[in-house]
């Protein structure tokens, strides 16, 4: 017992880090976590009293843990059982499947990313880029919400921006979990993206243990009162007007949704718009070809934004006019009732979504030199308010006058090369009507009603408003 034992200098050095390793594993580390784990609980607690709806314990539980959840679930457990014996492979292969869909579609939430970095981050792009409207009576709608629902934005999807401005905008009251596509699962962006909660979906998928998978996290985190957002259209508008919804998402909702369970889930129909869209000429491009593929490169987006950080440190405008965000009328999922057909709640949303879009003043103009020409500033002016006079107040994301918003308007699209001052007259140039068009688009469905105020009639109220 008390020989001397010779060893090599590499084989004791090992021995030494696996004791380290082991002492720190079961005395220190555990301390160490603890530690954090008190700090953060604290932080949250201080972050929760300043926000509308607070963070739910849902939204805070370890990555780890929800997966163990969703993989062991009742529904994902058959549905494992069907895929094994439709693709002739032992259980074990299909779990093993399942587990590598949830792990690609769990986030891993960190509140010091989202509040820290992300909401900093969103703020400083949001306000170099546009100049932001706020309907004011967003935060009343969100405040008429009853604590024990489920708040779920249904929102167009106009620009890439509208993740960065939706989020800025909704910091003061909630956190969201957006549902991203395959375009952000590069790195580091697929990393930021988790740890600011959002999940990816797979678009193109069609296998059912897939969408089990995911159909059980969106109901899980709905009725652990996760705030979330989506997208109907699936994708980025090609023409500036709102498309045919997909059903995808809202079907996973609805079906998970119990009429008698404790939580209800509200829909708050989002609309955004622009008076620049940045990927303007890449989606008008798409459009033309008949497909979907923009090609944009994230080094040409990183060259962007840092451009118009260094531009915005010089003291320099970089704002390519507004940018507006408006609620319409909530809808209740109890109040509503369950839908037999999924696709005619869908197409009530999207009605609400579009009885709520905000009018900007490069709609306006477009709309006016698409129907009479060639015109003078005061003649443009004047055709401009005859327009909104026929268009429903509310919607008016203006904060100046007429004279005013009209030579924004004109400045700002003389600068994207949409249109130019000749003869004294404003005029679309040669080549780019088509441009105009796409902003035209975004209120056609208010200027095509023949101006009667009587056809921008509210949203129909097919349900009563959350907490009436």
């Amino acid at each position: 017992m008390t020989q001397t034992v010779q060893l090599p200098l590499w084989l004791f050095i090992l021995i030494v880090l696996f004791a380290a390793v082991t002492a720190l594993s079961h005395f220190l580390l555990p301390s160490v976590r603890w530690f954090f784990r008190r700090r953060f609980e604290r932080a949250v607690t201080r972050l929760n009293k300043r926000l509308k709806r607070p963070i739910q314990p849902f939204k805070l539980a370890r990555r780890h843990d929800m997966i163990q959840r969703l993989i062991y679930d009742p529904e994902v457990s058959r549905e494992i059982q069907i895929y094994a014996r439709e693709n002739k492979v032992p259980e074990a292969v299909a779990f093993q499947k399942a587990q590598e869909y949830a792990r690609e579609i769990v986030p891993s939430f960190s509140a010091f990313a989202y509040f820290s970095f992300a909401m900093r981050v969103a703020k400083v792009l949001a306000e170099a880029v546009y100049r932001i409207r706020w309907a004011e009576r967003n935060d009343a709608i969100f405040a008429e919400i009853p604590e024990d629902a489920t708040p779920v934005f249904v929102m167009n999807h106009r620009s890439n921006m509208d993740y960065v401005l939706v989020t800025y905008m909704a910091s003061r009251t909630s956190i969201l979990s957006y549902a991203v596509g395959e375009w952000a699962r590069v790195w580091p962006l697929s990393a930021l993206i988790r740890l600011w909660g959002a999940y990816f979906i797979r678009r193109r998928s069609r296998g059912g243990l897939y969408r089990k998978v995911l159909s059980r996290y969106v109901q899980m985190a709905t009725q652990g009162g996760d705030v979330q957002a989506f997208y109907p259209e699936g994708g980025l508008s090609l023409t500036g007007k709102l498309q045919p919804p997909k059903v995808g998402l809202l079907s996973y909702l609805v079906d998970g949704f119990d009429p008698e369970g404790e939580r209800d889930i509200v829909f708050i129909p989002v609309a955004i718009n622009y008076d620049r869209v940045l990927e303007d000429r890449v989606l008008m491009a798409a459009h033309a070809r008949g497909d979907r593929r923009f090609g944009a490169r994230v080094s040409v987006v990183v060259t962007f934004i840092l451009k118009k950080f260094w531009e915005r440190l010089r003291g320099h405008d970089t704002r390519f006019g507004s940018a507006a965000v408006s609620f319409g009328t909530p809808v209740s999922l109890r109040s509503y009732g369950k839908p037999e057909d999924v696709q005619d709640l869908s197409v009530e949303l999207m009605g609400r979504i579009e009885d709520a879009m905000p009018i900007l003043g490069v709609p306006l103009v477009a709309t006016v030199l698409l129907k009479g020409g060639p015109q003078s500033v005061m003649a443009l002016e004047g055709a401009v308010a005859s327009l909104m006079a026929g268009l429903p107040e509310r919607n008016f994301a203006l904060k100046g006058d007429v004279a005013t918003e009209v030579r924004r308007a004109c400045r700002h699209m003389r600068q994207h090369g949409i249109i130019a001052e000749r003869d004294g007259k404003w005029r679309i140039e040669a080549g780019q009507e088509g441009a105009a068009q796409f902003y035209a688009n975004s209120i056609a469905h208010f200027t095509n009603a023949g101006n009667d105020p009587a056809n921008a009639a509210p949203a129909k109220q097919l349900s009563a408003p959350a907490g009436s």
